[in-house]
C-alpha cells in the first residue's frame, strides 16, 4: 500500500544516495580532525545530522567543556523538535517506542519526503523512508573517512554543496503544486538574508527562521484535516 514500509524505503532510495555524496565530506572533515573512521561512522549512525555532526566534532577536536558541546548541538538541532510535532499530526495511532525510533530518524529531507505524503503516516513507511537514507549517512562517513588520503581539503569542502542541491530538488516539486509551501520558502529565504545581514549566529538563524516563516504560516494557512485528507481531495474539498 501507499503506507507500507516498501513505499517509504522507495522514497528513500534518493535522500540515500544524497546522504552518501554529503555524509564522505563530514567523514573527510572528521579524519582530518583526529577521529578514526570508524568513530566517524558511529559518529553518524548515532546522531544523523549533518550541520549537528561538523559543529560537534569541530568542538570535540578542540576539547570543547561538555556543556557547550550539549548547548551547540541542541541549538542547532532545536529544529527538529519543530518537525517532530508537524509529523505528529499527521501520524497514524503510535506507541512511545514507536515514536522515538521515528525521531531518532527525522532530519530536513526525511522531513520534507515525509510531510509531502497525502493522508496519515504509518510507522512501517516511516520505518522504510529512515532505512536507507541512515545506512547511506553512515556508509559515506565510512567512505569518506577511509579515503582522505586521496582528496584535498578543498575538494571536501566541495562536496558539501550536494545538500543544498538535494534539499531543493525535494522542496521544488512540492512548491509548484502547493502555494502555500512556495510562500513559506520565499518567507524563510528573506528571513534568511535578514539573519546574514544580522550576523547571526548559522544556529540561531535557523532557529528563528523556521520560528518565524512556519509561526505565520500556520497563523495564515492552518493545515485542515482535508489537507491530510486523500478522500477529500477526491470530493473537489478545499
Amino acid at each position: 500500500g501507499a503506507m507500507s514500509y516498501q513505499a517509504g524505503l522507495k522514497l528513500g532510495v534518493p535522500i540515500a544516495l544524497g546522504y552518501f555524496a554529503v555524509s564522505m565530506a563530514y567523514g573527510l572533515s572528521a579524519v582530518v580532525l583526529g577521529f578514526r573512521p570508524l568513530e566517524a561512522a558511529l559518529i553518524s549512525i548515532t546522531n544523523l545530522t549533518s550541520a549537528g555532526q561538523f559543529a560537534g566534532t569541530s568542538l570535540i577536536a578542540v576539547a570543547a567543556p561538555l556543556s557547550e558541546l550539549i548547548l551547540t548541538t541542541l541549538v542547532i538541532n532545536a529544529r527538529y523538535f519543530l518537525m517532530a510535532l508537524s509529523l505528529s499530526q499527521k501520524l497514524e495511532k503510535t506507541s512511545l517506542w514507536q515514536r522515538l525510533l521515528m525521531a531518532y530518524g527525522i532530519t530536513d529531507e526525511i522531513f520534507a519526503a515525509a510531510i509531502g505524503q497525502s493522508g496519515r503516516l504509518s510507522f512501517a513507511f516511516m520505518m522504510g523512508l529512515i532505512t536507507l537514507p541512515v545506512a547511506g549517512w553512515t556508509a559515506g562517513t565510512y567512505a569518506g573517512a577511509a579515503a582522505s588520503s586521496l582528496l584535498s581539503a578543498e575538494a571536501a569542502g566541495a562536496c558539501s554543496v550536494a545538500m543544498y542541491g538535494m534539499f531543493i530538488a525535494i522542496l521544488v516539486p512540492k512548491a509548484r503544486q502547493d502555494h502555500s509551501a512556495a510562500l513559506c520558502m520565499g518567507i524563510a529565504c528573506i528571513l534568511s538574508l535578514c539573519a546574514w545581514w544580522l550576523q547571526l549566529s548559522s544556529g540561531w538563524s535557523v532557529i528563528l527562521v523556521t520560528v518565524l516563516s512556519a509561526g505565520f504560516m500556520a497563523w495564515m494557512h492552518p493545515e485542515t484535516d482535508s489537507d491530510t485528507d486523500p478522500e477529500g481531495e477526491r470530493h473537489g474539498l478545499e
